[in-house]
């Protein structure tokens, strides 16, 4: 299981999410405390949004906290939104193709959890992906292909709808020739206007994942883990929701895509 990590407000240091924190992503790379692995060290990756309307994207495969060029690039750039997220693999190689955030034209998207028996329907999954959309699949990851499928069933207009769409695809194959638990998930998404955050699992055990407003920043912060163990305010998002972050709004829909899933 991976980490993530994600901010939409007033413009920040990267740094203030990925490193400076007591308990920061990169902290997070190597001593997380709320999944089954304590190590994530299979890659890492931020996108960042800036004066255009495509992210930038940086990923590689070392651990986080061992790349120096990860630690002077966040303590130089800023941004009003980026997602950033540290891998533990559950069976694709690390590559930096594998690695997360995943773009395409505005948008970004980031995954932590698993869709059981992925590799038994990899190419039924692939197959999902239509092929104006399939140049776009570098790696081999159920995340990237999750992310293209939410694109070509309508990301732009409707997010919560696609992803959920997306997802009730997944699990409908995962229950024909996967295993369980066919999905469990938190993901991040932006068009670079707003950020999105998903927390579902068909069974009873979702990825963590919470938010904070922070008034100091100026910003809201969406977390698999708090920052700061002494740091209060931190808000659990439920299971089988989707939320929209605009300022310091926060929008909460319910998501289900089991219940599409049975018409898949």
């Amino acid at each position: 299981m991976c980490r993530w990590a994600a901010y939409a407000g007033a413009p920040i240091f990267l740094d203030e999410i990925i490193s400076r924190p007591g308990h920061s992503l990169i902290h997070q790379s190597h001593g997380a405390t709320q999944c089954h692995s304590t190590i994530n060290a299979d890659g890492f990756g931020v996108a960042w949004y800036g004066d255009r309307a495509e992210p930038g994207l940086y990923r590689d495969v070392l651990p986080a906290w061992s790349d120096p060029n990860l630690r002077s690039l966040t303590a130089q750039v800023k941004s009003g939104l980026f997602l950033a997220h540290v891998r533990a693999s559950t069976g694709t190689a690390t590559s930096r193709n594998n690695c997360h955030p995943f773009v395409h034209g505005v948008w970004s998207f980031m995954h932590n959890g698993q869709v059981g028996g992925y590799e038994q329907f990899r190419r039924d999954a692939d197959m999902m992906i239509p092929d104006n959309l399939y140049a776009a699949r570098k790696g081999a990851t159920d995340s990237e292909a999750l992310f293209l499928v939410a694109l070509a069933e309508g990301l732009d207009s409707d997010p919560r709808g696609a992803l959920e769409r997306a997802s009730a695809r997944f699990i409908a194959v995962a229950k024909a020739k996967g295993a369980l638990p066919h999905l469990r998930m938190t993901a991040a998404l932006s068009d670079g206007k707003r950020l999105y955050a998903v927390r579902y699992a068909t069974d009873d055990a979702a990825p963590s994942l919470y938010y904070r407003w922070s008034e100091t920043r100026g910003g809201m912060a969406v977390v698999s883990e708090p920052l700061e163990a002494e740091e209060g305010g931190w808000n659990e998002i439920a299971s089988n929701t989707f939320c929209t972050f605009e300022g310091v709004d926060v929008k909460v829909d319910t998501f289900m895509p089991c219940r599409l899933a049975l018409a898949v």
